[in-house]
């Protein structure tokens, strides 16, 4: 007969600071868990467990991907993830069958983009007109979540059309009308957001701002009273490709400053700034990127652990990611757990 054991944690609890002794398990043996430090479990709260890379570009993937996706995350301290677009028949699945092998999934299904304004091999397109209708599918279909394009440069059959300028996708009404049968219907609005159209969406009542390299201060004001949260996805936006021109070097820089001036004033305002891998990424390397673009370790750690917990709706109960050394010290151990349980089970 195997004895199931209960993990004991002794030490530092992170972000708070306190010192605790934490028990995880339903069984009466308890086995000290290495590590001295310890967080209640990571969200990667923009994720695309669908999304991946292949020779010709972005591409959709299946379930065998996203269960990979899952399983390396699981191994990094990940106890949930919010997936913001992708191939809906796999995503919302995830989402309706919980599974204590695996992080907690939150989706949005597909991506809500009218023709010619997303990737055309990671969408079905959504006619305006037929907007509510695909909201309504995704809501029913398990979806807590819906993922608005709200802007995007002009794409044709063969990817982005060279000199486009990011531009609307729907007309206001129609996306006030979505956000508002959205509400209704207990689901929430994650908006895909690069340009200054952010400040009507913000007005329109979206939940979380997605990217959001144009935000303003005016803009987290608005967003914060309302409670609304801000992904900013630094390592997406700010990593410098393989083939970098100095132009867009120059635009990149230009968007870090731009960041490291707002980052500093979300806790004033309210915003809940939230850590998103998206395809390129990671929660350690993000929390990384927001220390260097002014928010303090503590609240880098929250915006990776328990403020995105709360946001979410979620408990953080019975996941625990431990490290040997300080991370608000030694950043770069985040990288190398010591030990992670996930739903009360050791998983490394």
């Amino acid at each position: 007969m195997t004895t199931v054991p209960t993990w004991v944690f002794e030490g530092t609890v992170l972000p708070s600071g306190d010192t605790a002794r934490v028990t995880l398990g339903p069984g009466e043996i308890g086995e000290l868990l290495p590590g001295r430090y310890g967080v209640p479990g990571f969200v990667d709260s923009h994720c695309h467990l669908t999304m991946g890379y292949t020779e010709t570009g972005p591409a959709m993937l299946g379930e065998e991907f996203a269960n990979e996706r899952l399983g390396e995350l699981a191994e990094a301290g990940v106890s949930a993830v919010r997936d913001v677009g992708g191939n809906r028949d796999v995503t919302l699945k995830l989402a309706r069958t919980e599974d204590d092998n695996r992080p907690f999934v939150l989706a949005a299904g597909r991506f809500l983009a009218p023709s010619g304004r997303y990737f055309p091999q990671m969408y079905t397109p959504v006619a305006p007109e037929e907007l509510l209708a695909a909201v309504e599918a995704e809501i029913a279909d398990g979806a807590t979540w819906l993922k608005l394009v709200g802007d995007f440069p002009e794409v044709g059959p063969d990817g982005s059309i060279r000199g486009s300028q990011v531009g609307p996708t729907y007309d206001l009404d129609v996306i006030e009308a979505m956000v508002d049968l959205a509400h209704a219907r207990g689901a929430r609005v994650a908006a895909h957001v690069t340009s200054d159209r952010v400040t009507d969406l913000i007005r329109l009542g979206i939940d979380s701002v997605e990217h959001g390299t144009s935000l303003t201060e005016e803009d987290l004001e608005t967003l914060g009273a309302r409670g609304g949260a801000w992904t900013p996805t630094l390592s997406a936006g700010l990593t410098p490709g393989p083939n970098e021109t100095p132009e867009a070097a120059a635009r990149r820089k230009a968007r870090s400053e731009h960041v490291a001036t707002l980052l500093p004033l979300t806790e004033q305002y309210g915003v809940r700034v939230l850590t998103g891998s998206d395809v390129v990424g990671t929660v350690a390397a993000e929390i990384d990127l927001l220390v260097q673009h002014g928010l303090s370790v503590e609240q880098a750690l929250t915006a990776a652990s328990t403020g995105a917990q709360e946001f979410l709706g979620l408990t953080g109960t019975g996941n625990l990611v431990t490290y040997e050394a300080d991370p608000r010290e030694h950043p770069d151990v985040l990288t190398q757990p010591a030990a992670v349980v996930l739903n009360h089970r050791r998983i490394s």
